[in-house]
Parts: structure tokens; sequence; C-alpha cells
């Protein structure tokens, strides 16, 4: 907040940015936490769903801030209390298996990751963050009806909470005895999913909209990895030129490279933590991460990469296993993500383009 608020007072807001995309200003005296797609979801806590776009944004978020107020500060309090409760959650699940200082290092590095900004703004990572956490803590302590709800409820959250199946049932298949209860638990996650469909059938006609949507958002199916290396290729090729190309209102050169490189250094952590990490949290963060690979943005092919990393906490995990024993790398890590949390809440906060 400190870092927006500077960064609004020195230079200002991008106008342009700003005008197109919140006409109706919405974010108008926000500060720093309603930028970007917040405006989607404090259109759909004021308004409802009322054109088609809208329903690549999952319900259940907006519902909380529809139920609270539907202001910005509303919107923030429910991010910063979702932040809270996945921090102490997530803290619990590591020190299970990875011990204290594991555990304390982990939170930091989701804490200060640079794409935690979104964790105080107006969208759903924090929310998502905390239910993610809570359904595999649930699976790892055999709670299956804690599972099953919270897993139910991040389908209902974004689409990537389907994937959760994925390591609740690894974790349900290596239990001893298995319990019949968490099979159905497990079997519940899409229930999210389906409920969100029910009503978009009753309420527009038309259940399929939630996948429709995603036309209307440019993505679609990809070979993955390919058009991330190609426009990173094609990216570094207009830098060296001087060539410039927007889409939609940012230098797409430099973002191209610039998220292919954190890519590649996702893909190297995801390596170390389907190596080191359970089973079941190495394939979440597989699958996870394969999915905006497989559906990558025509014309961005890794848009809100960052936001997708920051909610992979077994990526951080592996990398608070790496650093735990090695102090001057610890210390070097923690202040480059602080540097990167900064800027990028300056940026964001300025309505400049981040993820």
């Amino acid at each position: 907040m400190a870092a927006g608020l500077v960064a609004i007072a020195l230079w200002g807001l991008h106008g342009t940015n700003e005008d197109a995309f919140d006409p109706d200003g919405l974010t108008d005296g926000a500060g720093p936490f309603a930028r970007w797609d917040s405006v989607w979801f404090l259109e759909i806590a004021r308004d409802g769903y009322d054109e088609p776009a809208d329903a690549a944004f999952f319900p259940l978020y907006p519902l909380l801030v529809k139920a609270t107020g539907s202001s910005v500060a509303v919107g923030a309090i429910v991010s910063l209390a979702c932040l809270a409760g996945a921090l102490w959650l997530l803290h619990r699940l590591v020190a299970l298996d990875f011990g204290e200082q594991v555990a304390r290092l982990c939170v930091l590095l989701v804490a200060l990751f640079p794409g935690a900004f979104f964790f105080s703004a107006v969208y759903s990572e924090s929310l998502f963050l905390l239910l993610s956490v809570a359904a595999v803590y649930g699976a790892r302590t055999g709670r299956w009806e804690l599972a099953g709800i919270a897993g139910a409820l991040a389908a209902a959250t974004r689409s990537a909470g389907l994937l959760l199946l994925v390591p609740l049932a690894i974790l349900w298949w290596r239990s001893r005895p298995r319990p019949a209860r968490g099979a159905v638990c497990v079997a519940a996650v899409p229930l999210g999913l389906v409920a969100f469909c029910a009503w978009l059938e009753a309420e527009l006609g038309d259940w399929s909209l939630v996948f429709d949507a995603q036309d209307a958002w440019h993505r679609s199916l990809a070979v993955p990895f390919a058009d991330a290396a190609d426009a990173a290729w094609t990216g570094a090729r207009q830098i060296a030129e001087g060539e410039q190309r927007t889409w939609p209102v940012f230098d797409t050169a430099w973002f191209d490279v610039g998220l292919f490189v954190l890519l590649l250094l996702a893909l190297a952590a995801l390596v170390g933590a389907l190596r080191r990490l359970p089973l079941a949290y190495g394939a979440y963060a597989a699958a996870a991460l394969a999915l905006p690979l497989l559906f990558p943005a025509d014309g961005q092919p890794l848009m809100s990469l960052p936001r997708f990393l920051a909610v992979l906490w077994p990526l951080h995990l592996w990398l608070a296993v790496v650093l735990v024993r090695r102090p001057r790398a610890r210390v070097a890590t923690l202040a480059v993500f602080a540097t990167g949390l900064v800027a990028v809440s300056a940026e964001a906060a300025t309505w400049g383009w981040v993820a």
C-alpha cells in the first residue's frame, strides 16, 4: 500500500488505461487496491452477470464482496482477511512434514513474491489461496469433509479449483486405510463448477457461458510452451531491432521476454517440487502450471502468469526447502522478492499493466 500510494503521488495515474478499463469510475479514490480485473469483480458484485464475458470470473469472491458491501474497501478487507487465513493455514500444513523453519520461510516467500500484490487487491487470488491450502490441509490431516467443502468452494472461485482433484485424489489413494467418505469428499470438488453452471442456466439460459467466456478473453487450446517460446523469440527480436508492438495497452515485446524467463524459473521450481516434495504437492503444481500453458491468450501467451504463480504454494515450498540451510541465498532471495513486490505494487497502483 505504501509503495502504491507513493507511486501515485509521484507519477499520477495512467489516465488512458483507467478511462478505457473503468469508464464508470468504480475504482475512483480506491488507492492502490482496485485496478484492471478489479473492475469486473466490482461490477459483478454490484450488477450481477449481465454479459457473457462476465462468466470468466467465478462467483464466490464477488458474492462475498456483495454480501459485505460491494465497495473497494470491502473487497480489500475480504482479500486481506483471506490472505491472513491462508498464510496461517499454510504454515500449519508445511510444518506437518517440513518443520517450523521451512514453514516460516514458505510463508515469507508467498507473502513477498512480486505477484503477491494481488493478494491485497480486489482480486480472487487470496480467497483461492485460502481454499486450496485448506483443501490440501484437510486431506493431509484426514479431515475429508474440510477437503471436500474447501475444494468445491475453490472450484466456485476460479477454474483452477477443479485441479484440486489431483492432490486430493493422490492423498486419498495413499492414505491407509482409504476411507469411503474420503472418496465422496474428493468427488465433491467439481460441485462448485456444477453449481455455477446450473445458476447460469437458470438465470441466463446458457450453462456453457463459463466455457464460452474464454473466447472473449482470447484464450484457446494450443500446444503447451510453443506459443510462449515463439512470442519470447519475437519479442527479443523486436527489442534488438527497436520495434514496438502494443497489446492491448503495453509493450508486448518486453512482457513476452520477461514472462518467458519467469516461466523457465517456474519450470525449474516445478522439477524441484516433483523431486523433493510429496507427490500430491508436485502433481498439483504441474497441473496448475499446465492449465495456462494449454490455454494461452492470443497475442500475449503468458498473460497473468505472475498471478497464477502467486497461488502455486508448492513452488514456494520447494524454494523454502532449498533455502532454509542457505542463509545468504535466503536473504538475497527475500530481498529480490520484496523489491519486485514494491515495483509491481507501484506500477499496478498507477494503472500500469503488470499481469
